[in-house]
């Protein structure tokens, strides 16, 4: 390729609408051009790395036994209301009508249309198990689209399902799905770490996403780990183990007490001269039009998508001063789980709870609070706070760490979520008809494009990992009118073309500075500069990774690029 003919445009400053830096890049160096909020065109050079990433899950998944298809991106309202999502999915469901009058929707996911053509097509249990995936586009409405291609609305995506009998076929397959995910992003220059994490809006009990662990702020979960056993997992699913030692109040008996102007847990540890996590703190939220009370360790904080599924709620919100007074009986900043009626108000207790001994807790009435408050027996606990970095590892109680992470892939083992509702059932060997056993398998393929830039990155530009870069060699002649570094450039563009080595020729009548530039923003693993050293039968090398320049002759160079890109 020409870079005189290359159909892309590099900016000199990054836009000023983009916080991550993947975004930045990606606009800057001509991969992508924003239509809307939240979609994207991939230009050429995006749309090579795309194929790129896209053929390396197609190979992996393909040796793994799984079979390619393509779904409808549109969808009818019907298979979501027969697995009765329809009602439930949200506001990132776009939904539309035909000119029929007909509800539909832009997919968001595939789970309703693949159980339905699967119903159509196997009857047998002879036919199981089968693995079937597709890439293809789609679309989830979010409400504040952010960092490009990270949280864009409309977005490429590998999905796939499998179908089985059992559920232990389905672990085997769920275990060939992630070494086959490890193997693609191996391929793709990424380390990953399978993190257990939430299934969220797809459903199912078992579930890991891929994450690219990173440095940068952009990452969308944090990641606990512990590098002592392997522990990891997402924020919204990692547990841990407190100490309980600490978590004495020290009081001597129990007492109603004043406390004038200690809304906060802060206020009142202050006052009171003892640590948070000797106060029981009371969580007052409105989850789907109906009270609850979370009662948490005061050093703790509730984790958003535990509380949701412990609620069996889609979406909550604190609960108003009024509503206080209304549903609880009580006075802002000092709740208690005392008195309240359990039939009107869902009560929670954290696990945090646990172990807590001569605590302070809420009166119920303005300005006092109980020291040395015990709980009562028999209390059933649920895991809905934040993990703390430093709080124990729940395999193996050492110190667990924590860093950012972009998910890229995840896993799920959705049992009979789909299949039940949907009536999507096999006959067994006894002539029974059940329900297929499923599982889903993702891969976000623009995500990964964008992950990989989030970890890959200078101060110069995008370092592509080499599988996945647009092109591998930038030849550049530092004056292109020069008749000897011209001849002897284009002589090195035919040699490696020939060899099938991606490279590119900047053939511009521009400075050299600007083709450096342009060089290292774009992101070339190698780039062969043909200067005034040709006169000595020299070329400069260059490798982006390692910022490593050595002098070769063009031979030597040509041999250079097939050593570095056979490894």
């Amino acid at each position: 390729m020409k870079m005189s003919k290359l159909f892309t445009q590099t900016l000199r400053e990054f836009p000023n609408d983009a916080e991550a830096i993947s975004h930045k890049l990606l606009i800057r160096a001509g991969f992508i051009k924003k239509l809307t909020n939240g979609i994207y065109t991939y230009m050429p050079l995006a749309q090579r790395v795309l194929v790129k990433i896209s053929n390396i899950v197609r190979e992996e998944m393909n040796a793994a036994g799984a079979q390619e298809l393509l779904m409808p991106f549109v969808q009818p309202a019907e298979v979501w209301q027969k697995s009765g999502r329809w009602q439930v999915y949200g506001k990132e469901l776009l939904r539309c009508k035909d000119r029929h009058d007909n509800e539909m929707c832009l997919a968001p996911t595939h789970e309703e249309v693949i159980t339905s053509v699967v119903a159509d097509t196997i009857n047998s249990y002879k036919q199981l198990p089968v693995n079937l995936y597709q890439i293809q586009t789609k679309f989830r409405d979010e409400i504040r689209p952010r960092f490009g291609l990270l949280r864009g609305r409309e977005f490429i995506m590998k999905d796939a399902y499998s179908f089985h009998t059992s559920q232990e076929d389905l672990n085997r397959e769920y275990e060939v799905m992630a070494k086959t995910y490890t193997n693609i992003f191996k391929r793709c220059g990424l380390d990953t770490r399978a993190v257990q994490s939430d299934s969220g809006a797809i459903g199912g009990n078992v579930s890991h996403e891929y994450m690219v662990l990173t440095d940068t702020a952009v990452g969308e979960n944090d990641v606990f780990y512990c590098d002592e056993c392997g522990y990891s997992a997402n924020s919204n699913h990692a547990n841990s183990i407190l100490p309980v030692e600490e978590t004495d109040g020290g009081y001597t008996e129990e007492k109603i007490v004043d406390t004038p102007n200690t809304k906060t847990i802060e206020e009142l540890a202050k006052f009171l001269n003892i640590d948070a996590n000797c106060i029981l703190k009371a969580v007052a939220v409105i989850a789907d039009s109906k009270p609850a009370l979370i009662m948490i360790r005061g050093d703790k904080e509730v984790e958003e998508t535990k509380l949701l599924n412990a609620l069996g709620a889609l979406e909550y919100r604190p609960m108003t001063d009024d509503e206080i007074v209304e549903h609880l009986n009580s006075s802002p900043g000092f709740i208690s789980y005392r008195d309240i009626d359990t039939s009107k108000v869902k009560v929670l207790f954290d696990n945090s709870a646990k172990g807590m001994k001569n605590f302070v807790l809420g009166a119920n009435v303005k300005d006092k609070h109980i020291t040395g408050a015990n709980l009562p027996q028999n209390i059933e606990f649920v895991d809905v706070s934040l993990v703390k970095e430093g709080e124990y590892c729940p395999h193996c109680k050492k110190p667990l760490k924590v860093t950012r992470g972009i998910e890229v892939g995840n896993i799920f083992q959705l049992g009979t979520k789909y299949s039940e509702p949907m009536n999507a059932c096999y006959t067994d060997e006894n002539g029974q008809l059940k329900p297929y056993i499923m599982g889903c398998y993702g891969i976000g393929i623009s995500r990964t494009m964008a992950a990989a830039i989030e970890k890959y990155h200078d101060d110069f530009g995008i370092v592509w990992p080499v599988a996945i870069a647009p092109y591998h060699v930038d030849i550049v002649p530092v004056n292109i009118e020069d008749e000897t570094q011209s001849k002897v450039a284009y002589e090195l563009y035919d040699k490696l073309n020939e060899l099938k080595i991606e490279t590119v020729i900047d053939d511009r009548n521009d400075r050299a500075g600007v083709k450096f530039k342009d060089s290292e923003l774009i992101g070339f693993p190698i780039r062969i500069t043909v200067g005034k050293t040709i006169s000595e039968g020299l070329v400069e090398f260059k490798i982006r990774k390692t910022g490593e320049v050595i002098k070769l002759t063009p031979d030597e160079a040509v041999k250079k690029c097939q050593e570095i890109l056979s490894n």
